[in-house]
């Protein structure tokens, strides 16, 4: 798998490379930059499973380069963002992985990017349903923010009544899972060696995908279509050669429908994502809806405060996935300092209305000099009830302290 990978990042840099006209491969400029950073986490509980390392401080180092070359015309940009990870507790989140590595062309009203991409949709804070072109990197977060670089042709055409957008996606990526020993890696292990798939041609099963977006009055508008392998796999229960259980991800054939809605007017922001999909179990629908109110220049100085509230639904049966976020409320608030050093703070809760299961997390960053960031999250989860799939990673909740620095 990892061959095959390697493999297809080649030809994309080829591909890249040669699509440049020869006229301007040699005139352009080129920009350098990107970010690396030290990161400790700390697990204040012990481990829930005796086959989990009793590991409450787990460092890694991180660095996450960016190459940029544009031809003197302005009209093509190359992009090159290898990311790595190394930890010293985890084998698996000690990984190498191309975010980006394209060349993008500028037309009068259109363009096409050719190579790998992250691309990001989504209006809603607590969850991004309608995101659904990459992977997660289930290695690097449990917030499922950080995604691996998806290889794509992706064209994209303006006009008075919207942006439209065609995807191609040749190539599947699977979906990174921690250690058999590490933390946060559940009550089984996932056999990532082992994965399945409903397609006879697994991970080069052609993808497609368009999305219209728009701008209309107040609102921003997107709805959207996939075909393809599902980034959900299925954990498909199964016994080795010891009689224990083990898990294998099966990847099935879904398609999904979606719309974002965000409504702005003055200090209000609406939010709704929602979908439909089918090929996990019955066709199935999940919305998340809420709203975001900020508060400017809070007591008299220069910060801002905004209040979040969303709801969460998905009707998925047991023929799909599980997720735990089928019938809950998030209730959060946004800082921003708005000072020199960029303070801002993050904070949530998410409430299942069915067993009071609660998931917390906050997030602050602040920045010293010109190219220091000091960051602190935390992830933790209470309440837990024995059935629900977040059980098994209980004890699992961590903070995480990262300084980096931007070059």
């Amino acid at each position: 798998m990892q061959n095959n990978f390697s493999y297809y990042v080649l030809s994309l840099i080829l591909v890249s490379l040669f699509s440049l006209p020869v006229t301007q491969t040699f005139a352009g400029q080129w920009d350098i930059r990107g970010e690396a950073g030290l990161e400790l986490r700390i697990f204040p509980d012990d481990p829930k499973f005796g086959s989990q390392d009793d590991t409450h401080f787990s460092p890694s180092f991180m660095i996450e380069p960016e190459i940029l070359y544009e031809t003197d015309k302005g009209n093509d940009l190359f992009e090159f963002v290898p990311f790595f990870r190394l930890d010293l507790d985890d084998d698996n989140r000690t990984h190498f992985d191309v975010r980006e590595l394209n060349w993008f062309h500028q037309g009068s009203n259109w363009s096409v990017l050719i190579g790998a991409d992250i691309v990001y949709w989504g209006v809603t804070e607590s969850r991004h349903l309608v995101n659904i072109i990459n992977q997660n990197d289930q290695v690097e977060d449990i917030d499922e923010e950080d995604k691996l670089g998806q290889p794509m042709i992706n064209l994209t055409y303006d006009s008075s009544f919207g942006t439209l957008e065609f995807f191609y996606l040749p190539f599947f990526r699977e979906r990174t899972f921690p250690d058999d020993d590490a933390r946060l890696r559940g009550p089984f292990i996932i056999d990532d060696n082992n994965e399945g798939y409903e397609s006879g041609a697994k991970e080069f099963h052609p993808d497609f995908a368009m999305r219209w977006f728009s701008t209309i009055g107040d609102f921003d508008i997107g709805a959207a279509f996939f075909r393809g392998t599902s980034r959900e796999p299925r954990l498909i229960p199964r016994a080795n050669e010891e009689g224990k259980i083990i898990l294998d991800p099966f990847y099935d054939i879904i398609d999904q429908q979606s719309l974002d809605v965000q409504w702005t007017r003055d200090a209000w922001l609406l939010k709704f994502e929602g979908i439909t999909r089918g090929g996990h179990g019955d066709r199935f629908a999940a919305t998340v809806a809420g709203f975001e109110y900020t508060l400017f220049q809070i007591l008299g100085s220069a910060a801002d405060l905004g209040i979040l509230s969303e709801y969460l639904y998905d009707g998925r049966d047991r023929g799909a996935p599980p997720t735990v976020f089928d019938n809950d409320i998030f209730g959060g608030f946004r800082l921003a300092l708005n000072d020199i050093q960029d303070t801002e703070f993050l904070a949530g809760v998410v409430t299942d209305t069915d067993n009071a299961e609660v998931f917390t997390f906050v997030e602050t960053s602040r920045r010293f000099g010109q190219n220091w960031v000091v960051e602190i999250e935390g992830r933790f989860f209470f309440n837990s009830d024995t059935n629900s799939i977040a059980s098994g990673i209980s004890n699992d909740g961590f903070f995480t302290f990262t300084i980096s620095r931007f070059f």
